[in-house]
């Protein structure tokens, strides 16, 4: 019998589908047309497909790409500019002022592309960023192949970006509008924090979140300051105010959550709101470690972000999972809680669950798009193997990702990329470092 042909065959030692089909050994997986045809053991598949393109092998693991939930991609410019310092002293001293010297968006759609170089070759498929000049990063975005939630920011004080909060949200409507219905781009609105948004503009935002069936995504009660701050101002805590405004809904995804109380903890649980964890950055600025086992047992949603690079100093959600899944053993002094399955299911199907994008991507089944990494196992640290969960949370690294592919196009294999070519985007990342150096001199 003739075998069909498709455009490529993954082979692997583990395929790791992260359904609630078991890991698959000696398996292979056929795709066509950017979909995954079928999923299988490897001498099934190879008598009945014919691939264009063989990837994998022998010694690799398979399994649906890290999705990060919160970061700020082309903050990666600024990765280093000012580190040791708290939140709010890093951000209204060193970063907004930077920004508001820097941002535009030739500056966003350059770094962007550093941001995408960063995260293909640590193993992610698919991130949720809040920025500015959003439209911009798209173009990057597009270019790299990967795939994005893109929010666009808005705040209640003015920018180089908008001067009035009306036109934060006119034009973060436009760029929507602009995206909506793109293969790779969802677009989504993004309210900066309690803190730099009042009751009525997160309003708003959530009127053309429901409007247009899109994500929104902001940062909620990261730090002591900022409970502390929305108490004095609004005679609650954070996820209470918004609460108490009608303000949460299953379409957030709220960043950070290091201090919410038990009764917020019910209230993001039955609102549905999902939770990006931070550990990296919330560790870095001091802000605590959020109780997310605390939050799993209640039965909120929460997935990995790295937060931008400025404030973690990378974008490896890889890195996220590992700490984060030790982090809250040491908090609960429980060596059981968040596994290693678990831990890995957070950094991928349910950072797309999170997303809304649970139906086309997030696991390795017939008929979802075609996103995935291959993990190299040949490798010191990587021997020998007895649970593939664990060796991947708990041994390997984002360097040991060989191979990254989005809707079926080929990002990076045997660690060279094909879609960006690299040596052009540290060419612009050189020339961008000089002028925000420059300009930190004035």
């Amino acid at each position: 019998m003739a075998k069909t042909e498709v455009d490529i065959i993954v082979e692997a030692r583990y395929l790791l589908p992260m359904t609630d089909t078991e890991v698959i050994s000696d398996a292979a997986m056929a795709v066509k047309d950017g979909l995954i045809v079928e999923v299988g053991k490897k001498e099934d598949i190879l008598s009945r497909y014919e691939p264009k393109t063989l990837l994998g092998g022998n010694n690799r693991a398979v399994l649906p790409g890290f999705v990060n939930t919160h970061t700020h991609a082309a903050m990666v410019y600024f990765r280093g500019l000012a580190d040791d310092l708290p939140l709010k002293q890093w951000l209204e001293e060193h970063i907004w002022p930077a920004e508001s010297r820097m941002l535009s968006p030739e500056f966003c759609r350059d770094a962007t592309e550093l941001a995408c170089l960063e995260m293909i070759s640590s193993g992610v498929t698919l991130f949720n960023d809040m920025y500015f000049y959003e439209d911009a990063s798209a173009e990057a975005i597009k270019k790299a192949g990967l795939r994005a939630v893109l929010g666009a920011g808005v705040l209640d004080f003015p920018t180089s970006i908008a001067q009035s909060t009306d036109e934060y949200i006119e034009k973060a409507e436009q760029f929507i509008k602009d995206w909506i219905g793109d293969e790779l781009i969802m677009p989504s609105i993004s309210p900066h924090a309690p803190y730099t948004c009042s009751p009525e503009t997160y309003k708003k935002t959530i009127d053309i979140s429901e409007r247009y069936s899109i994500p929104v995504h902001t940062h909620l009660s990261e730090t002591a300051w900022e409970v502390q701050e929305i108490k004095n101002r609004y005679g609650k805590t954070p996820i209470e105010h918004l609460e108490s405004h009608g303000l949460l809904t299953e379409r957030m995804i709220a960043a950070h959550v290091v201090w919410p109380t038990d009764r917020e903890i019910e209230i993001l649980a039955e609102r549905g709101v999902s939770v990006s964890h931070c550990p990296e950055s919330n560790l870095k600025l001091a802000s605590g470690i959020s109780p997310v086992y605390r939050m799993l047992k209640k039965g909120v949603h929460v997935s990995f972000g790295t937060d931008g690079a400025a404030s973690n100093n990378d974008l490896d959600v890889l890195g996220e999972a590992s700490l984060a899944s030790k982090l809250q053993k040491a908090v609960a002094e429980d060596p059981t809680v968040l596994d290693a399955k678990t831990t890995l299911r957070m950094a991928t199907c349910l950072g797309a669950e999170a997303l809304g994008l649970s139906d086309i991507t997030g696991t390795l089944e017939k008929g979802k798009s075609a996103d995935f990494i291959v993990i190299d196992l040949d490798k010191p640290h990587l021997m020998p193997i007895y649970d593939i969960f664990s060796h991947i949370v708990y041994s390997a690294r984002a360097s040991d990702v060989c191979a990254v592919v989005v809707k079926g196009r080929v990002l990076m294999n045997d660690y060279e990329f094909k879609t960006l070519d690299k040596e052009e985007v540290f060419g612009k990342a050189k020339r961008w470092a000089m002028k925000i150096m420059e300009g930190q001199r004035v």
